[in-house]
């Protein structure tokens, strides 16, 4: 769950930047374009080529806490979590049941988790 929003990879040291400006808080404020991209993540809908990317390169950036991520892709994952934690915590669930299913990420995240609650 750490990189939902912004995390594509490429075989460097990083993932991308290629999508460093997308702007996550219209994706958040948008239910539409949210609901989109946790569809496409949860192979319930179709993927936008950034979707995708993002889809493939979830569980690489979740398995290594977002070390290949850049700055920008670390800031808009805490965002997403942030938002998702606070404010949606039904399409949290639905990630983590998907991601996360033996609770490794939840444990392993479980401070950074608990200080983005209620801090929305």
């Amino acid at each position: 769950m750490a990189c939902v929003a912004v995390t594509w990879a490429r075989p460097e040291s990083t993932y991308t930047d290629k999508w460093d400006n997308i702007n996550v808080d219209e994706i958040l404020e948008s239910n539409r374009l949210l609901k989109g991209y946790v569809d496409c993540l949860l192979g319930k809908g179709r993927c936008t080529p950034d979707g995708k990317a993002l889809k493939e390169t979830l569980p690489d950036t979740l398995e290594h806490e977002c070390a290949k991520c850049t700055g920008k892709q670390k800031s808009g994952a805490d965002k997403v979590i942030r938002h998702l934690v606070n404010k949606r915590p039904d399409l949290w669930k639905e990630l983590a049941v998907k991601y996360d299913p033996d609770n490794i990420y939840q444990a392993r995240y479980k401070d950074k988790i608990d200080a983005v609650k209620g801090s929305a």
